[in-house]
């Protein structure tokens, strides 16, 4: 039996049992008592583990009035691709918060618990980075302090004042919105907002905030499902007054990779006796759907609508043009 095996084993038999001598832990374990100790000890110093020795009962016992009882759980040999993906996603988003910053001292305990999390096994947890990357492609910078203004208007119900540069115009607006909700999106954070100058809601890219000022007015509340009506249900996250749906093929030789891709929660999707693979997706603004198609070349064909067919083939029109 391997030492995650024994570690799994003991918390087991602490979770069955009011109490469990050292003899009993001897024979399902079978090993030599110090292996044991030091067993205990990994489990109460690495993973906090709340084990203790009663003498009056003569055995150890799982305190259950720690809240770390409940959180207990052992990690395996490994992880799956949601925990590490997950693990490491924290630890990169607190290693890169403002080291003295007024959160400091409240995270300092979390890297810790994510550091021991990540050691489960006998590696370290700089080991574990070191071995796994996770990549972030196309982030942007963007002003800590507009950020934490966002963070607070968004909390305490007001609105926001910002000068806001559109990248698809190059042009730069002043306008007075109400917060609704921080969306973190491939790598990059957006602000769904009510906008007072446009009355209606609207995604802003944070990073594209020249300026920010806090307003003593109360925020106007919109209903999730209004919010995810409008902003949630088209591809992408760039959001339309009508929803249109993409049907693309693509070549049994590029199917290989999509047909195990998520696209859309609403997608519809189907394989061809050639092989080939259609995947239908709800789209309001075509943008972001345009980067994605013409970045599969001639392996996607767009079959409807017709709209949508006719902006890539401008755009493939323009771009062979160049050269």
């Amino acid at each position: 039996m391997d030492r995650s095996e024994r570690f799994y084993l003991i918390r087991q038999l602490l979770a069955r049992q009011r109490h469990v001598t050292v003899q009993q832990f001897l024979d399902a374990l079978e090993v030599s008592p110090a292996t044991f100790k030091r067993d205990i000890q990994y489990l109460r110093d690495r993973f906090q583990v709340p084990i203790e020795w009663k003498r009056e009962l003569g055995g150890y016992i799982l305190d259950r009035s720690q809240p770390e009882a409940a959180q207990a759980e052992l990690p395996g040999m490994w992880f799956s691709d949601k925990e590490i993906h997950a693990l490491l996603t924290m630890q990169h988003l607190l290693a890169n918060l403002d080291p003295g910053g007024l959160l400091a001292p409240h995270v300092e305990p979390l890297v810790r618990r994510l550091d021991k999390l990540l050691g489960a096994a006998d590696d370290a947890s700089e080991e574990v980075r070191r071995r796994v990357l996770i990549v972030g492609i196309g982030k942007r910078g963007m002003k800590l302090a507009h950020f934490e203004k966002v963070g607070s208007a968004l909390l305490w119900r007001k609105r926001l004042s910002i000068r806001y540069y559109a990248r698809g115009k190059g042009e730069e607006s002043d306008r007075q919105i109400s917060p609704q909700r921080l969306v973190h999106y491939r790598e990059n954070w957006y602000l769904d907002a009510w906008c007072h100058v446009r009355g209606a809601l609207r995604s802003f890219a944070v990073d594209s905030i020249r300026s920010v000022e806090l307003l003593d007015l109360a925020a106007k509340d919109i209903p999730q499902e209004t919010i995810d009506a409008v902003l949630g249900p088209g591809y992408g996250i760039f959001a339309g007054a009508g929803i249109k749906w993409a049907r693309l093929r693509f070549s049994p030789e590029r199917a290989r990779w999509v047909a195990s891709e998520f696209w859309h929660p609403d997608q519809k999707c189907h394989f061809q006796d050639d092989g080939a693979y259609v995947l239908e997706i709800p789209y309001a603004d075509h943008r972001e759907l345009l980067m994605d198609i013409l970045k599969h070349g001639r392996h996607c064909e767009v079959l409807a609508p017709v709209e949508l067919r006719e902006v890539v083939g401008e755009e493939l029109g323009v771009m062979l043009g160049r050269y």
